[in-house]
């Protein structure tokens, strides 16, 4: 059967345009209810899942059984506690239901997330990380416990449980693909969303996330019952970026931006979705990273990487001065890139030692970790446990334009001044404070809020066996050579969206449902136009897709009866 042909478009019950994980995870559903659902993608088959097969993989989960035999006593009102006070909500209207969701998010992670996964076959690695730790207080910004799960398998993993029983439903005749199908419009008849029209682009092989062609093959139209939207974000349209930067609250708009995502990341079914009548809220809200490196050996356009830190490389700002808590490796995304930008400039450095890149240099996307993307368990052990650094992250200390490696501090500041986009390092102010921070490692306490903060660390048994070094002198020539990373920001996820209901159902402008139109994943805010509200506590992405998209699909399901 010909999956694209117009006699399957016919008879879908439901559209859904885009195949990554949202789009998979609400056909899905229908499926299951036995409900015929066409998924158009303006990419090809090999890009089924979309950016989050480049994931790492990570789950927000609350109280699993993991945490509970590294000792973490995690809750639901603790994890609410943590959300809510990242969030910061305080937009009545577009925060509507963005509050709503942010409470049924944390009570699915709760409660029913682990064991819907676990079924479909998913595995999450024993050792949980502690991803954004936080801002410093209790009721603030950060997760007050470990709680990233890294999937046994990373973003593939994650694609494939739903992906296969998709797949089924398309050998059954439930489900028809056409892809290289770019929407243009929203078809809207009285009231209501009845189908979409498009382009389509001219056929491709190319392989997964490469950058495809735009020239027009021809045009189409479907129609159906309903529409689910589930394109992503803006995170590789850079133009989009900066027009929705929010330069009061973080500062300008850096001009030099590496990307995180492929280039099909466009954004374009927002504005579409707006103009048939959707309501788009918390624009400026959007989620970067200011640990970006680019990629040696890149797949997409300004194809970078970030760096997923332990706490305890010395983080300088583009003058060379240490930036000032919460903003240390790990702790507080935001508060990070805004401290970086008020120094006028887009960039700042890791200090480190040969000691700490080994334990904690980390790397975000499935393909910086192929022993755990691979399930190669014994692969994995030798990776993580050898001496040196794991090979990817070794690689990238070897050929990626961002590192410096030297024996001595004077050699690596003169490196570092001559990748440097802004002002030249003065040697004399650099080793004043890296000597500081030095002498403070000679007592088991310190007023040093980063060594306080590492202490912490490692009374949790993952971060000490796995993931923080032991605290040690930057300048002892036993621990080096002495790296510097200069850090790029990275663009990534889009906070804001479409607002929707939790039955994952478009808003209008005027609060009232748009009839026949639904939307879920980053195009959503992951829900509600903006679960997340100002700051994430990662995991979170793939979980909001994984949420969102079960929501819009049970939703239909049921109505579609």
């Amino acid at each position: 059967m010909n999956m694209s042909d117009s006699a399957f478009a016919t008879q879908a019950d439901v559209i859904v345009v885009g195949a990554g994980l949202a789009g998979l995870v609400a056909t899905h559903e229908l499926v299951k209810a036995g409900r015929k659902v066409l998924v158009l993608d303006q990419e090809n088959r090999n890009n089924l899942g979309g950016q989050a097969f480049w994931s790492l993989g990570g789950l927000f989960m609350v109280d699993t059984p993991e945490q509970r035999r590294l000792g973490i006593k995690d809750s639901y009102d603790l994890a609410l506690q943590d959300w809510l006070g990242s969030a910061g909500f305080d937009r009545d209207d577009e925060d509507r239901w963005g509050r709503q969701w942010a409470q049924a998010y944390v009570r699915f992670a709760t409660d029913e997330k682990r064991e819907y996964l676990h079924e479909l076959g998913l595995r999450v690695t024993p050792l949980i990380s502690w991803a954004e730790r936080g801002g410093g207080f209790a009721d603030g910004h950060g997760n007050s416990v470990p709680r990233f799960h890294l999937t046994w398998g990373t973003g593939p993993e994650v694609v494939r449980v739903f992906a296969e029983p998709v797949l089924e439903g398309e050998r059954k005749g439930l489900v028809g693909f056409s892809f290289r199908h770019r929407v243009d419009e929203l078809i809207v008849e009285d009231g209501a969303v009845v189908g979409v029209r498009g382009s389509v682009l001219e056929e491709t092989d190319l392989e997964r996330g490469k950058a495809s062609s735009r020239n027009i093959f021809g045009e189409f139209e479907f129609r159906a019952k309903a529409v689910i939207v589930t394109s992503g974000g803006i995170g590789h349209n850079h133009e989009l970026i900066r027009r929705n930067w929010p330069t009061e609250r973080l500062g300008k708009c850096p001009e030099t931006m590496i990307s995180g995502v492929p280039a099909h990341v466009d954004g374009r079914m927002l504005g579409i979705t707006e103009s048939a009548g959707g309501a788009i809220v918390n624009r400026d809200r959007m989620w970067h990273y200011t640990e970006g490196i680019n990629n040696w050996d890149s797949i997409w356009p300004d194809h970078g990487i970030r760096i997923i830190p332990g706490p305890s490389s010395l983080w300088f700002d583009a003058n060379g001065k240490r930036l000032p808590a919460p903003c240390f490796p790990g702790f507080d995304t935001m508060s990070t890139m805004k401290e970086i930008l008020a120094t006028g400039y887009d960039y700042s450095w890791f200090v480190l030692t040969q000691s700490i890149i080994e334990k904690e240099f980390a790397l975000s996307g499935s393909e910086q970790n192929p022993d755990i993307t691979g399930k190669d368990l014994k692969f994995t052990l030798k990776s993580r446990l050898a001496k040196g650094a794991p090979g990817p992250v070794e690689a990238f200390k070897q050929h990626g334009v961002d590192f410096v490696v030297a024996d001595n501090l004077r050699e690596l500041v003169a490196g570092m001044n001559k990748i440097a986009r802004g002002p030249q390092l003065d040697y004399d102010a650099l080793e004043q404070q890296i000597v500081a921070r030095d002498r403070e490692v000679a007592n088991k306490y310190s007023k040093d809020s980063q060594l306080m903060a590492i202490t912490n660390a490692r009374q949790f048994l993952g971060d000490k066996v796995s993931r923080v070094a032991k605290p040690h002198r930057i300048l002892d020539p036993k621990a080096g050579p002495l790296i510097a990373v200069r850090l790029n920001i990275l663009t990534r996820k889009t906070l804001g969206g479409l607002q929707t209901n939790l039955d994952s159902q478009v808003m209008r402008p005027d609060g009232t449902e748009f009839p026949g139109l639904y939307a879920a994943g980053e195009v959503a805010g992951f829900g509600g136009g903006g679960v997340h509200g100002y700051n994430a506590l990662e995991g979170t992405f793939l979980g909001g897709c994984i949420f969102s998209g079960r929501a819009a699909g049970k939703a239909l399901a049921a109505k579609l009866r």
